[in-house]
């Protein structure tokens, strides 16, 4: 039950923190929206993260690098992801991006871990599902913006699906080297490391060159991006305890929910292949995680 609750909740909290992010990152940028989430987030995380385990050893040299790493890993991920939402579509973005878990598992193999042929199937299919999510239906006209810009147009798809395979490819680097610093370190550490590193990096300075924006109607949208990002990553790691099959199948599913989702709130519409290619996408998502847990 544990299990069930940290994968769905994760998969709600990443859903719905997509949704505030494709909008916001129109409005003041991909760069300043991951700043913003990066400050929340170790906001809210650095009190949990200090009062995790007191007697827990401080990281050593190697342990140091790879939470840098990490964080590198995180922010790159979540700007690419961000400069996707702000060109393409929430449901064929979010898909796309949630192939980090498959990503991870090509890393894994290149390490030298064994693949299976069913996992190696899979693998294919997913690939196959992200060219048919990638193929934009040119009978309909791309939707327009209150200033009367086009929005949408193939090649903004085009470029919304590579940020969102180079989104996922980078997250699925964070995703390794999280599961080898896990084991020996507090998940919050990890989690506070991450956007620490964002701050550093990101939010300080776009600062210091007063290139920090923020607008009044994107407060909320980066205040509960940046929460439920944290929130839904604490959700996980509990859920994983319990089930990791369980937890990783019903998180991924966070694409699904938001494509959905973007479905009803933005009126966004794809053409039956790209409905196709989703499908694929989430299917063969939940398939790998069976199979690799």
């Amino acid at each position: 039950m544990i299990a069930i609750a940290g994968g769905l909740g994760a998969a709600v909290c990443w859903a719905v923190a997509t949704l505030c992010s494709s909008r916001s990152s129109r409005m003041i940028g991909a760069s300043s929206v991951l700043a913003w989430v990066m400050i929340i987030g170790f906001t809210v995380g650095i009190i949990p993260a200090l009062a995790e385990r007191p007697g827990t050893p401080a990281p050593d040299g190697w342990q140091i690098v790879g939470l840098i790493f990490v964080g590198l890993s995180y922010s790159a991920g979540l700007l690419l992801a961000y400069l996707a939402l702000s060109v393409g579509r929430v449901s064929i973005v979010a898909p796309i991006t949630s192939t980090e878990g498959a990503a991870a598992a090509v890393i894994a193999v290149a390490l030298g871990d064994p693949i299976s042929i069913p996992t190696a199937i899979v693998l294919a299919v997913i690939a196959a599902g992200i060219v048919l999510s990638s193929i934009e239906r040119s009978a309909d006209p791309p939707p327009t913006s209150a200033a009367g810009m086009r929005t949408h147009d193939p090649a903004m798809n085009r470029r919304a699906v590579l940020l969102a395979i180079g989104a996922a490819a980078v997250f699925s680097v964070g995703l390794v080297l999280s599961a080898r610093l896990g084991a020996s370190l507090p998940a919050t550490w990890i989690l506070v490391a991450s956007r620490a590193v964002g701050v550093l990096v990101i939010a300080v300075p776009l600062a210091l060159r007063g290139r920090l924006r923020l607008e009044r109607r994107a407060v909320p949208l980066v205040v509960v991006s940046g929460i439920l990002e944290a929130l839904g990553s604490v959700l996980y790691v509990v859920g994983a305890q319990h089930g990791v099959a369980t937890a990783a199948v019903l998180s991924s599913q966070f694409a699904a929910i938001a494509a959905v989702l973007a479905y009803f709130l933005f009126g966004e519409r794809l053409a039956r292949v790209q409905v196709a290619g989703v499908g694929v996408i989430a299917v063969g998502i939940g398939v790998l995680a069976v199979l690799r847990a």
